[in-house]
């Protein structure tokens, strides 16, 4: 009888544990973005659905050359788009290939018609070579992601 009562005073503690840290507050710039407002209507084959209320990325540029740079240069560059589509475009997240590229998004939603900017900054510190930088885009649109990439190349310094 005692081994049964210690187990479930275990049980019940180890219960109580695990459900009390969950959290929905950002952490250090974490925005959080409710999964209701990315409604996309496109199905796992592929298919659009529903092919009203789609915002659309109509960039003037997915890549840029930014030629050649010092290593320990910062380069910045903006990525202009418009919402070609008819549905607020609304971007959740903007994530470089590496920590040397950092990306700066538009946190409020993009309306049909408006242009937003995705600015871009490049520290080739500690770089040397032929580059190519990849920032995926993750939004409402269909598809859910965009690749806009950095090429060039980082020559060291004398």
């Amino acid at each position: 009888m005692r081994t049964l009562i210690n187990y479930i005073v275990i049980l019940t503690s180890l219960f109580i544990v695990s459900c009390g840290n969950k959290t929905d507050e950002p952490k250090d710039g974490e925005v959080i973005v409710s999964p209701d407002i990315v409604n996309n209507p496109e199905t796992a084959s592929g298919e659009i659905t529903d092919k009203t209320g789609v915002p659309k990325f109509d960039f003037e540029e997915i890549t840029f050359d930014l030629g050649t740079v010092q290593s320990g240069e910062s380069v910045t560059h903006e990525f202009k788009f418009k919402n070609s589509g008819d549905k607020d475009l609304i971007i959740s997240q903007a994530k470089g290939s590496c920590g040397c590229t950092q990306p700066e998004y538009p946190k409020d939603p993009i309306a049909p018609g408006d242009e937003g900017v995705i600015k871009v900054t490049f520290n080739s510190t500690g770089i040397s070579g032929q580059i190519t930088k990849n920032i995926t885009l993750i939004a409402n649109t269909t598809p859910n992601t965009k690749v806009l990439t950095i090429t060039g190349e980082v020559i060291k310094s004398k």
